[in-house]
């Protein structure tokens, strides 16, 4: 019987933001992805570039849910950063 490898909790490391943080789109994308129960892809032209959402869940690997005026969409954070700073957070 073979083991098979698992990830360990240090194999991805969560980036700086946390719930409730303010973000905004670091680039557009081709399209955003719900975070619905049943994700859907949807147009990306229902978050603007510089619209402030909230993070309201941490996902595994890196991915968030962040609320904006016209949904909630699941972005990774190298998408996502700071509408405090300006900045993407580092690891």
């Amino acid at each position: 019987m073979t083991a098979v490898a698992s990830e360990s909790a240090d194999d991805w490391q969560t980036p700086g933001f946390a719930v409730g943080d303010p973000v905004v789109l670091a680039a557009s994308l081709p399209y955003l992805k719900t975070a619905d129960p049943m994700p859907m892809l949807r147009p990306p032209d229902l978050v603007v570039a510089d619209e402030v959402g909230r993070v309201v869940e941490i996902r595994p690997r890196g991915w968030f849910a962040v609320a904006f005026r016209r949904g909630t969409f699941l972005i990774a954070a190298a998408n996502l950063r700071s509408a405090v700073t300006g900045s993407t957070p580092t690891a």
